[in-house]
């Protein structure tokens, strides 16, 4: 059957300098501002259900969710993002990706849907605190709130406030999220559920769907469902894998799911990310700073975290592209100004580069 596992990681060894990929069977929920504390991995043999239904737990936070395809918000000079967040400093990756040059034209609004789907999210945390519209439970845990601790730190990084004073900024603030929670309380997950996920978000108004998830082997059931989404005009970006390989791994080696390698502050590949003519773009994820659950914050090393980092910035591009090519749909023309706005990297097999919100706005024709 399926290996299947999140990746999240571990401290590095003050020696060795290891960086390993949690699976989705092993960890520990961190519970204070600092790195977390080291997690052995674990391999765990996942059996994929049948089935194609979409029973999962629905709660709706918000009567008036909706998604726009086709309107632009876009900043005036009074509305321009002056971050004053107290922990903006630990967030390396902002300003090598170049965050503040988009947010000058748009910090996203709240049409754009962006569903993670993983261990659930704290949506009581001080950064996240009213960004979740919906959230929907496809485990057997009696909550779909984040106990495990990985899908609150990808929120984060996609959609943290911006105007509390506190805690981190998101790279798309303005944007909502969608919690699809598709692993349960120890991480476990199952193939059909990442599906079902899918389909779920599609048909309840998701632009982007971010996946921190991987599997060794193909799911036709999985690849439907990417399918389904694309067609459907969203987005979808997956976590390459943390397995310093360059076999693919899915749903990220899927031709309509962007698949994201993670970088390190000085542009390499972070230790153990996969790599491959199969992964589609890079970006930063070593040493990343986010949300936990309780209020805390944390470092996290992983191409999950890459991943996110590619899902807030499609989020904003969504508010400021057209469709160009008249196909009814805007996913295209996000995906395309991600990956040709991408920074040659120094690093061979990632695809188009290391992501780049500067020149993403600059291939849609704006000019920061």
């Amino acid at each position: 059957m399926k290996t299947l596992k999140f990746t999240i990681p571990i401290l590095i060894a003050a020696v060795s300098l290891l960086i390993i990929s949690g699976v989705i069977a092993g960890g520990s929920l961190a519970t204070s501002s600092s790195i977390i504390n080291p997690t052995p991995v674990v391999q765990a043999k996942i059996p994929a259900s049948s089935g194609t239904d979409l029973d999962g737990q629905w709660v709706d936070n918000d009567s008036a969710v909706g998604s726009s395809l086709t309107g632009s918000v876009l900043a005036t000079q009074s509305e321009v993002l002056v971050p004053n967040n107290s922990y903006m400093e630990k967030q390396w990756a902002l300003s090598q990706i170049q965050m503040l040059e988009l947010w000058r034209i748009t910090t996203g609004n709240s049409e754009i849907l962006v569903a993670v789907l993983d261990t659930g999210i704290d949506q009581n945390h001080e950064d996240l605190n009213g960004k979740v519209a919906v959230e929907v439970n496809f485990t057997d845990s009696l909550i779909p709130g984040d106990v495990y601790g990985h899908g609150t730190h990808v929120a984060g990084i996609i959609a943290a406030n911006s105007k509390n004073g506190i805690g981190i900024i998101g790279m798309a603030p303005e944007s909502q999220l969608m919690n699809v929670k598709i692993a349960d309380d120890k991480g476990r997950c199952q193939a059909s559920a990442v599906a079902k996920g899918i389909i779920w978000a599609v048909n309840n108004g998701a632009n982007v769907i971010n996946i921190s998830v991987e599997l060794e082997k193909p799911s036709p059931e999985l690849e439907s469902a990417v399918n389904y989404a694309w067609g459907q005009g969203v987005v979808i970006v997956a976590a390459a894998g943390n397995e310093g390989s360059q076999s693919p791994v899915y749903p990220a080696g899927y031709e309509n799911c962007m698949a994201v390698a993670a970088t390190r502050q000085d542009d390499t590949l972070a230790p153990l990310s996969n790599y491959g003519d199969w992964v589609d773009v890079a970006a930063p994820g070593f040493n990343i700073y986010s949300t936990l659950p309780d209020n805390s914050y944390g470092h996290k090393t992983g191409t999950s975290f890459a991943s996110a980092h590619v899902s807030g910035l499609a989020a904003l591009l969504f508010s400021v592209v057209t469709d160009t090519n008249d196909d009814g749909r805007l996913n295209d023309e996000v995906r395309a100004a991600i990956e040709d706005g991408c920074q040659q990297a120094t690093m061979n097999s990632v695809g188009c580069g290391r992501i780049d919100a500067a020149t993403a706005l600059a291939e849609i024709g704006y000019i920061p």
